[in-house]
């Protein structure tokens, strides 16, 4: 870990709460400057995180990965594998949104595309947070208490989705927590985990 400097790797998946990744980074990046680290940014997105966002909206600076991203980078023996490299780039991973269907691969070990692969390499010493994002009805589904609670078994943390009027008019759980909610904790975790790096 670099003493000026806290890795953070985002992960968006095909939520419609992904249409809050360019002010949850904007949100990230204005805390640059207040302490004596900065905020580093890459993103990993699933192909239907791309539907919700365009990459023209997002901060400058702020690296995009997607699954074109590992396949174009990897030629021969003796390339990056990217999966593997943003693992051991990144202090901390914030899945933001986690929709029902990657919660489901997650808990279920599968990996068929970058943040799939990425969360089943990930160093389950460094901080894995989560924000759950989908229909209520979803959400009072059984199977999701399940899946959640074998992420919370592998030391991941959960910032639980809120009660709200959803994007398709019902109201109920569901919602991703609020942006403000998500970068506090965020800084909190990151505050943390630098002092006791200068420790």
């Amino acid at each position: 870990m670099d003493k000026s400097t806290f890795k953070l790797l985002i992960g968006a998946t095909g939520s419609v709460a992904a249409l809050k990744i360019p002010l949850l980074l904007e949100s990230l990046i204005k805390l640059n400057g207040i302490h004596q680290y900065k905020f580093e940014i890459s993103i990993v997105v699933t192909e239907h995180a791309k539907h919700f966002f365009n990459s023209s909206e997002l901060p400058p600076g702020v690296t995009v990965y997607d699954d074109a991203t590992e396949w174009n980078s990897w030629k021969q023996r003796g390339d990056p594998v990217i999966h593997i490299e943003l693992g051991k780039w990144a202090d901390m991973l914030i899945i933001a949104p986690l929709d029902a269907n990657t919660l489901a691969k997650m808990a279920q070990g599968l990996c068929d595309n970058l943040l799939t692969c990425t969360t089943r390499a990930w160093d389950i010493n460094k901080p894995l947070l989560f924000c759950p994002a989908m229909n209520t009805r979803m959400w009072e589904h059984p199977i999701t208490l399940k899946h959640i609670q074998i992420l919370k078994e592998w030391g991941h943390e959960e910032i639980p989705p809120i009660n709200k009027q959803l994007i398709c008019g019902d109201t109920g759980i569901g919602a991703m927590a609020e942006v403000g909610t998500i970068v506090n904790r965020i800084k909190y975790i990151a505050d943390e985990k630098m002092l006791n790096f200068k420790c």
